[in-house]
């Protein structure tokens, strides 16, 4: 505790700190002082513009805002004098003049006719604003309504857009009454340069800005009218956002953000509005067996209809049948005929029990799931330089940064929580810079925007690190400390010049200079990175190179430094933790370890683990088209859309002798499947999840799944006593005890704890311990507690541009949608906001291509062909195409290469070299 104050609050003294109100001060006491304009919640600051908190200082002539005021050292405050009392009244009955009836107002439940309530006040004796002046109503917006009738000028929502997402699209405009927010000055909403993040929704007080869902067609509504209320996790990307999950009549009605450790309250527009996809009737709600005359397998299934290729069957005859298959193939073949991909969609447990199933059932490691596709080439850099697989520093801990590296990521449209963060942290004076091929939104918030040509990281990371080499710009004393490697690693950098580098990466040596003297100048500086880093041949060299760049200047193990890889599914670090791949058991423990494989053997009841490294996603697919694996169990992913050069997967799967498939919806992998077992989503099962800031968090179940789909774990322990396995499992929580037997960095967390705690990070020192944000204080998890300079030689991509295929092609995300599509799309909100299938080229290239924004281009590469709507984009260079890769009808790895990194053996995603012409060009076959 800092420095105290004492005063007089209502006739008794008290004590608090310097710094906060009087409000917090009342409020904390238990005294319910109103309040509109001031929102209790981080990141909102208080403005005292209502007047509604009122209350009166001895010795002052005015009243005061209690909610801007700080006291002093024997200031007397009365909270509930009649003087203080009558002033909140006046207040709110002003205010309540210009609102619609509270029977006919847009939300029966707000916080203002709560604060009303407690001050007595249910009317107005005051006119009402004349009708002609109330600005109309604003249906614009696919999600959210505005209803200025309700407004009441408090300034939340500016606030919100502006200081709390930092998206500057709300202002005030006009004077007096005639005062209210305007979208980018002038648009309606829904033709604004709003995302649809709702924040303003969340903070709105009277009803002036809520969500569709809640109103009916006269824009009336209730809040609070839903039958449960069940605090959960997002379940999209990696950052791990708290929610409060509202249902109604079984269906979820509207969802909004929680005061979590990562996301404060904050939610983006897939959190706040893609929680449909649960209720759409491309569910799966039967087990599904594939009919004996059903055609050839493939992309050929109606999701809904599919009882042309599928027939209903029982969980009893789906499960004999799913079951059986698989083991009749590893009798017949052997186990290695059979592989598994596993979800990061699922939960912890579910992960555990997946990577248990493959490895106990039939005798080997080819088990993998989705982050062999997006930071494998991240972990094994950090395993081998750093010893741990995991962010060395939470997203939040930016706060503390002077400066923050953002590379080959795009955290505005793919951790949009994230990215408030770092936007914030440049409010405060911090100095971001953003590296990436592509342009992006983060780029008005940086000191410093290096847009790179694509696959050129390894020369400009190299360059920066040869400006503060020779230069002696590095942290000698960190370096001999806690390094190892360095003089090899300084020789070799020295070959990298920023003037040599220029003419690969395109950044002039200038630049490069400023920003290595400006990182290496920075008290405190973190990098951030995401799979525009990890998805190429060169990937693993690419994490070593950041790596290296951190362990130069110290920027490591002290709050506000720190390596963090942006995490891209909800639970890809909590499955991976799980052991859900190929070459590790959970924990990252080596399958060659005999140790390790000891443990496994004593806790799994004498379960023989194979020493032999599994197989990954790609390399098991090549397997399977080859024929030496014929059977697979695939749980909730999706490589008929996922896998580079998807054609060739797809050939895979449809020649499998026995495919199980179990899912929330019939995705593109579930059409080649002889058997479907219909899943659980993420709101309908109970669980703990881990975000990419290592927090375990508590996923809660917020209602029934629908027909007969039942939770993964259940269907794991069924499938498992089928294939002979003496499975006992009758809870999540006896799994989670389980993976604590094997995992260290479970250790002091507890089932209990993540059930009444917000979440826990690891690792944990004690029962008490909320776990560290900051890891390697003190030496890393290497030998000697020595972190490890790794030097990376320049490496061009797998394939260059020539002649007949000029361009490049990167693929990625967009802000509404995400993975494959599959739950995305089918969210009403997110396919009304981006419905359609799209690239982006430079202005000037569609021009030379003689194509208008909005019209078709054929992309080709030396794999396949495809047609795809075009948007001008000056984010990206004239000899560059972007394809989000959401869209089964334009499906992106149909291009993309399949070749490997050779240490992370993630596929080039981001790199192939490709032709692009105007769509009513002569069809041209793959090359």
């Amino acid at each position: 505790m800092g420095e105290t104050v004492r005063f007089i609050l209502d006739g008794e003294q008290v004590e608090a700190e310097m710094g906060v109100t009087i409000w917090e001060v009342a409020n904390g006491r238990g005294l319910k002082i109103p309040h509109l304009c001031h929102k209790p919640a981080p990141g909102y600051r208080p403005d005292g513009n209502c007047r509604a908190c009122m209350v009166e200082i001895e010795g002052e002539r005015t009243l005061a805002a209690s909610c801007i005021r700080e006291p002093s050292e024997g200031m007397v405050v009365r909270t509930a004098n009649p003087r203080a009392t009558q002033a909140r009244r006046m207040v709110m009955e002003l205010l309540l003049a210009d609102q619609p009836d509270r029977e006919a107002a847009h939300d029966r439940s707000s916080h203002l006719w709560d604060m009303a309530g407690a001050q007595g006040v249910s009317d107005s004796r005051f006119p009402a604003l004349e009708k002609e002046r109330i600005p109309l109503l604003d249906d614009s917006h696919v999600a959210m309504r505005v209803n200025l009738d309700a407004c009441i000028q408090c300034g939340l929502c500016v606030r919100a857009c502006r200081e709390v997402q930092v998206n500057d699209v709300i202002g005030m405009s006009g004077r007096g009454h005639d005062a209210y927010p305007t979208f980018d000055l002038a648009d309606p909403m829904g033709d604004s340069t709003c995302v649809a993040c709702g924040e303003c929704v969340q903070a709105c007080p009277t009803g002036a800005l809520m969500p569709a869902s809640v109103l009916d067609e006269a824009q009336q509504g209730d809040s609070r009218d839903y039958d449960s209320e069940t605090k959960s996790v997002c379940p999209f990307c990696g950052v791990g956002c708290q929610v409060s999950v509202k249902v109604k009549d079984g269906r979820v009605k509207h969802v909004e953000g929680v005061n979590g450790p990562a996301n404060e309250g904050r939610l983006c527009v897939k959190g706040r509005f893609g929680f449909d996809y649960i209720h759409h009737p491309h569910r799966l709600t039967v087990p599904l067996i594939r009919r004996e005359d059903a055609p050839e397998k493939g992309l050929n299934v109606d999701p809904s209809n599919p009882w042309t290729h599928f027939r209903e069957a029982t969980w009893e005859e789906a499960l004999d049948r799913a079951a059986h298959g698989l083991a009749d193939l590893r009798s017949f073949y052997g186990g290695t005929s059979v592989a598994g991909f596993g979800s990061a969609k699922c939960t912890n447990e579910e992960a555990y029990l997946f990577q248990k199933f493959i490895r106990q059932g039939f005798g080997h490691n080819n088990v993998d799931h989705c982050t062999r596709l997006c930071h494998a080439s991240s972990v094994a850099a950090l395993m081998e330089n750093v010893g741990s697989g995991a962010v060395t520093a939470s997203f939040n801990e930016i706060e503390n940064a002077d400066l923050a590296i953002v590379i080959g990521a795009n955290p505005t449209e793919n951790h949009p929580v994230a990215a408030t963060f770092f936007k914030q942290f440049t409010k405060r004076g911090g100095q971001l810079v953003v590296m990436d091929p592509r342009g992006q939104a983060l780029k008005r918030h940086a000191a410093f925007m290096l847009q790179f040509r694509p696959g050129t990281d390894v020369a400009l990371l190299n360059a920066i690190m040869n400006v503060i080499v020779e230069e002696k710009l590095y942290d000698r004393q960190y370096i001999e400390g806690f390094t190892e490697g360095f003089f090899e690693f300084r020789e070799h950098i020295r070959a990298f010049t920023p003037e040599r580098m220029n003419e690969l990466c395109g950044i002039s040596a200038e630049t490069i200079r400023a920003v290595a003297r400006a990182y290496a100048g920075a008290s405190r500086a973190m990098i951030f990175w995401g799979m525009g880093v990890s998805q190429h041949v060169h990937g693993t060299d690419n994490a070593r190179c950041l790596i290296s760049l951190a362990l130069l200047c110290g920027h490591v193990g002290r709050p506000g430094t720190g390596l963090h890889p942006l995490r891209g599914q909800n639970n890809v670090q909590g499955a991976s933790d799980a052991g859900l791949i190929p070459h590790v058991m959970p924990d990252y423990q080596s399958v060659t370890d005999p140790e390790v494989r000891a443990l496994f053997r004593h806790i799994w009841r004498g379960t023989e683990i194979s020493e032999n490294p599994g197989l990954t996603v790609v390399e098991i697919m090549d397997r399977v088209y080859r024929g030496e694996i014929k059977g697979m169990y695939i749980l909730g992913e999706n490589p008929a859309m996922s896998d580079p050069d998807v054609e060739h997967a797809r050939k895979a799967l449809a020649q499998l002798d026995h495919l199980v498939v179990q899912d929330i919806f019939l995705t593109e992998t579930a059409n080649f499947a002889d058997v479907i077992l219909p899943a659980s989503a993420f709101p309908e099962k109970r669980g703990t999840v881990t975000n990419t800031n290592r927090q375990v968090q508590m996923a809660r179940k917020a209602l029934d799944a629908p027909g007969q789909a039942r939770e993964d774990w259940e269907i794991l322990v069924q499938m498992a006593r089928r294939v002979g396995l003496d499975w006992d499992y009758d809870d999540p929580r006896e799994v989670f005890d389980e993976m604590k037997m094997s995992m260290r960095s479970l250790h002091h967390i507890t089932w209990k704890r993540l059930a009444t705690e917000s979440a826990v990070a690891y690792p944990c020192s004690g029962p008490d311990d909320p776990g560290r944000s900051v890891v390697f204080a003190d030496g890393f998890p290497r030998r000697a507690g020595r972190a490890r300079f790794a030097p990376a030689r320049v490496t061009p991509p797998a394939e260059m541009p020539d002649d007949r295929f000029p361009m490049v092609l990167t693929t990625g995300r967009q802000l509404e949608h995400w993975h494959t599509g599959s739950m995305t799309r089918r969210a009403s909100v997110l396919d009304a906001m981006e419905p359609e299938a799209n690239c982006s080229l430079h202005p000037s290239t569609l021009r030379s291509l003689g194509v208008e924004p909005g019209g078709l281009v054929r992309l080709t590469t030396r794999r396949g062909s495809l047609v795809v709507m075009a948007r001008a984009d000056r984010a990206v260079a004239p000899d560059m195409v972007f394809l989000p890769f959401a869209y089964v009808e334009a499906a992106a790895n149909i291009l993309t290469n399949p070749a490997l990194d050779p240490f992370g053996k993630i596929p080039e995603f981001k790199y192939s070299a490709v032709r692009v012409e105007k769509a009513d060009a002569a069809p041209v076959a793959a090359e």
